[in-house]
């Protein structure tokens, strides 16, 4: 017997798609730690080195690494992604939030 599957399209954050209160800064801190961790990794660095070179505790980047981010706020991450010898770039696209259900066309008054 073969089961249908139904394809679900997410929103581009999973943190909306599972209902997150703060989806947009969660979804921001993810990739600010996905970054120090290609820097780290792409540098070979341990979490004692990089210790050694930024000044944020071993167990700061241990806690990235595990991607236990509820400590960090997303400025501290940028700090952190600095002292790494990163620069970080940051656009923001700004558009109403669409409910499921209702249409984006503008109210006609």
């Amino acid at each position: 017997m073969t089961k249908k599957l139904e394809l679900v399209r997410g929103s581009g954050n999973v943190f909306r798609d599972f209902g997150d209160p703060n989806p947009d800064v969660e979804q921001m801190k993810s990739i600010l730690a996905a970054q120090i961790i290609i820097t780290l990794d792409g540098r070979k660095l341990s979490i004692r080195e990089a210790e050694g070179i930024t000044g944020i505790t071993a167990a700061d980047f241990s806690r990235i690494r595990r991607v236990k981010l509820d400590r960090f706020t997303i400025d501290r991450l940028v700090t952190i992604l600095n002292k790494l010898d990163r620069r970080v770039d940051v656009r923001v696209s700004a558009a109403p939030r669409r409910k499921v259900g209702t249409s984006l066309a503008p109210a006609v008054r």
